[in-house]
């Protein structure tokens, strides 16, 4: 892992955020993170009636141009073939907004092949085993007085609260991304698009030091 590199995960690790600023220009980021957007309100999430599955979720994510970020992110994490597996897994899947307003040159680091374990980390913390509906997320949520907490597939957990109609998912670091469009079906499992990325807590890079 080149300098740079390791210097730009330290520094995303330390804040257990991986820098989530929401940057408006000629302002300073601060490290708010996905919360809702002018004019949606926390995005009140209601179901509709689920479209028949028509392919995997890799396949789901590919046909939606408002994922495009993420499926160049799961390619470089090699996690493709991973997608379109038996599963069933329940996948929150940020939309292409979502990655922008990650700090300055936080997704382009991310990309980098030496960085590629930290990618799959974060990539996997949005993933799920089973299937995981939304009403049946409002059920886990009703029974467990108002939020649930799931168990992702990168092993770390993801609670999921009401907040009026809408649906958040609260990260390892207490941040916050909301379901945009929930239920979007496929043949081995079920994506939610979310509007923020969710991160897992993060080690600090290793430093060296010397020759």
């Amino acid at each position: 892992m080149n300098r740079f590199s390791m210097i730009a995960l330290a520094g995303l690790a330390a804040t257990s955020t991986l820098a989530m600023a929401q940057t408006t220009p000629g302002t300073t980021p601060t490290t708010t993170q996905a919360q809702p957007m002018a004019g949606q309100t926390a995005t009140t999430t209601t179901a509709a009636t689920p479209a028949a599955a028509t392919g995997t979720i890799a396949d789901a994510a590919m046909a939606n141009p408002k994922l495009s970020t993420l499926v160049t992110a799961v390619k470089a994490a090699d996690l493709a073939t991973t997608l379109s597996g038996p599963g069933p897994f329940t996948v929150f899947a940020p939309e292409n907004e979502a990655f922008t307003r990650l700090a300055p040159g936080t997704l382009d680091t991310l990309l980098k092949p030496e960085n590629k374990p930290t990618l799959t980390k974060v990539l996997t913390y949005h993933v799920v085993p089973g299937k995981v509906t939304l009403e049946q997320l409002r059920a886990q949520m009703k029974a467990g007085g108002g939020k649930a907490t799931l168990t992702t597939v990168e092993g770390s957990p993801l609670t999921v609260t009401e907040e009026g109609a809408a649906i958040a998912l609260v990260d390892a670091s207490g941040n916050k991304s909301y379901v945009a469009q929930p239920d979007v079906m496929a043949s081995n499992g079920v994506v939610h698009v979310v509007n923020g990325v969710v991160v897992p807590k993060l080690a600090p890079a290793t430093s060296t030091s010397g020759s």
